[in-house]
């Protein structure tokens, strides 16, 4: 028997003297100790509670079950005896029904006041009871017997043939066979909720590669989980763009209006204290396994009953460290939401993530209607800043390239002397490498590499866009970053400022990013490989394709970090495939003409 302190037995017996019978034949603690894994000689007595009822009884269980899943321990007083001691009286045991501690087994006679034959057993497997049932009764009947083990008894003894030795024996072997078969009945769960779960996912993969917007992803995947007959209800919903409190998004399931009467908020207060809020706030997985019982779940247990909502999990729909909503999952079962079950989730959860990411991604790359978001960031770059405050300098870098754990920046100055912008970037954290590329001395293209801290451009990548250029003159530093129109431009804004304290949003405004006589940037990045694209793009923005070249293919492999064989490989095939997007499009135009 698993758990600490003595074994618990509700004994559901009406005759007195039977009642003191068993209490007598339990007293030898020894041997059922070593039968259950304890500890011989710890002297530990079981403890007994008696009840002469069936109602009591029921009470009893359903007390001690409540107690144990709220996890509060009941000292146990009145009904509850030691062995050897006298039978609980009526208010004993209403005494006992308050304060109940978890059983380990019940002793059930089939034949009481309130009840008799084998409906009494029925009544006690019926009420949710964990505990394993053994039948006592006083007549000696094989039939019933069978029939009694059949509907869930562990075993059937007659009163008048039961020894010490036989009921140790007996309570032994019930509570360990109890134990085998919730194992297996965790274990077939768990495979169930793996096959389903392992379904759904490989089905929202699918959903993800049809589905054309957010919006019906998120539709789907909750129509996949709502689907299933192990959840009532699913959500997805995540907090209003500067508010605390938390909005849907998609539904489906048993919802009768349960998101319109209930309030969810992400920080302090009575509604925050639920798994939707805990989920937003630690972005983990977080479930109440029984809604009736659990104190965090007190502003919406009304609403849940009525909907028949036993235990919830709130799952948060990440990805690169982006959080895209939470999925909120209900069940009619209590005790749903294994630990397994939750790993399961969790990794549909980051599938989703990644699905509505790609999508994102997807929008960024064909629009040619673009946001961009202009912020003004107080408190960065300093030397560079400081370099630039006079009225006739100006520092502009129009491209930034993600090579690796680095990023490649090419730009302009004017008004500046390159020696005394180098100075500056030397001086600068994170900034190196500094090359002018161009002919001039106070005005020139230049390529430099920033090593550190890419957190901001990494983000901005993962919602679908990127940082697309950076302006610093008459000592202030402005800063674009370019989105795709589907985008939440109020989520990307506030995780700017947060990746970078002194970043201030300033502006916005739709900029068409190609011609459509050209190969966009989306038809190139969805037909060149990133490799080909970043040696394509590193290549024309340092030199290499200018007459005479400001940059020859050795240096602009190494920049790469690639051999010079390794990026005339890349470049050769990106070339191809840029020519075939510009010809084949020139051969539609005239056909079309």
């Amino acid at each position: 028997m698993s758990g600490d302190g003595p074994l618990e037995i509700l004994l559901i017996e009406d005759n007195p003297g039977d009642a003191r019978l068993i209490e007598e034949m339990l007293s030898g603690v020894e041997e059922l100790n070593r039968r259950l894994g304890s500890d011989p000689s710890s002297g530990e007595t079981p403890v007994v509670h008696h009840e002469t009822r069936l109602e009591d009884g029921l009470a009893y269980l359903d007390s001690s079950d409540a107690d144990a899943t709220s996890s509060t321990d009941g000292n146990g007083s009145g009904a509850t005896l030691p062995t050897g001691s006298a039978s609980a009286s009526g208010s004993e045991s209403e005494s006992a029904s308050a304060s109940a501690t978890p059983i380990n087994v019940v002793l059930l006679d089939l034949n009481l006041p309130d009840s008799a034959g084998l409906e009494t057993l029925t009544a006690v497997l019926e009420s949710d009871a964990t505990a394993p049932v053994i039948v006592l009764t006083g007549l000696q009947d094989s039939d019933a017997g069978i029939e009694a083990i059949s509907r869930g008894a562990q075993e059937y003894l007659v009163k008048d043939e039961v020894t010490s030795p036989m009921l140790v024996r007996t309570i032994a072997h019930a509570i360990k066979r109890h134990e085998q078969l919730i194992e297996r009945e965790r274990r077939r769960e768990e495979l169930e909720a793996l096959n389903r779960l392992n379904r759904i996912g490989q089905e929202i993969t699918r959903d993800a590669i049809t589905t054309s917007s957010r919006e019906a992803l998120e539709q789907a995947v909750c129509d996949r989980l709502a689907a299933d007959d192990a959840y009532r209800f699913v959500w997805i919903g995540d907090v209003t763009p500067g508010g605390p409190q938390v909005v849907p998004r998609a539904a489906a399931g048993v919802e009768d209006g349960y998101l319109d009467e209930i309030t969810i908020t992400d920080g302090d207060g009575e509604h925050s204290s639920g798994p939707t809020a805990l989920a937003l706030e630690t972005e983990e997985i977080q479930v109440v396994r029984d809604i009736e019982h659990d104190s965090t779940y007190d502003p919406w247990r009304e609403s849940a009953r009525e909907r028949s909502f036993r235990s919830s999990a709130a799952i948060p729909i990440l990805h690169d460290k982006v959080r895209y909503g939470i999925l909120n999952v209900y069940s009619s079962r209590p005790h749903a939401f294994t630990e397994y079950e939750q790993t399961l989730l969790g990794r549909l959860g980051d599938v989703i993530g990644h699905a509505i990411a790609a999508l994102e991604r997807k929008d960024a790359l064909l629009s040619d209607a673009v946001l961009e978001l202009e912020f003004r960031v107080e408190g960065a770059i300093g030397p560079l800043v400081e370099a630039t405050a006079r009225e006739s300098a100006k520092v502009s870098i129009e491209q930034f390239i993600r090579s690796g754990d680095r990023i490649l920046a090419y730009g302009s100055a004017e008004g500046i002397a390159h020696e005394e912008l180098g100075s500056a970037i030397d001086r600068t954290d994170d900034l190196e490498e500094f090359r002018v590329l161009t002919p001039g001395r106070n005005e020139y293209d230049f390529e430099l590499t920033k090593t550190g801290n890419i957190e901001l451009f990494e983000t901005v990548a993962s919602r679908g866009g990127r940082v697309k250029s950076a302006r610093i003159d008459d000592g202030t530093f402005r800063l674009v970053i370019e989105l795709s129109q589907q985008s939440e431009t109020a989520r990307v804004i506030e995780t700017v400022e947060s990746i970078c304290p002194g970043a201030t949003y300033a502006a916005q405004r739709t900029a068409d990013r190609s011609s459509p006589s050209i190969p966009s940037p989306g038809l190139l990045e969805t037909k060149l490989t990133d490799r080909q694209y970043e040696a394509l793009e590193t290549a024309y923005l340092s030199g290499f394709f200018e007459w005479p070249r400001t940059s020859t293919g050795e240096e602009v492999a190494e920049r790469l970090d690639i051999s010079p064989a390794t990026f005339t490989q890349h470049l050769r095939a990106a070339e191809q495939k840029f020519f075939d997007s510009v010809f084949s499009a020139s051969e539609a135009t005239r056909d079309g003409e």
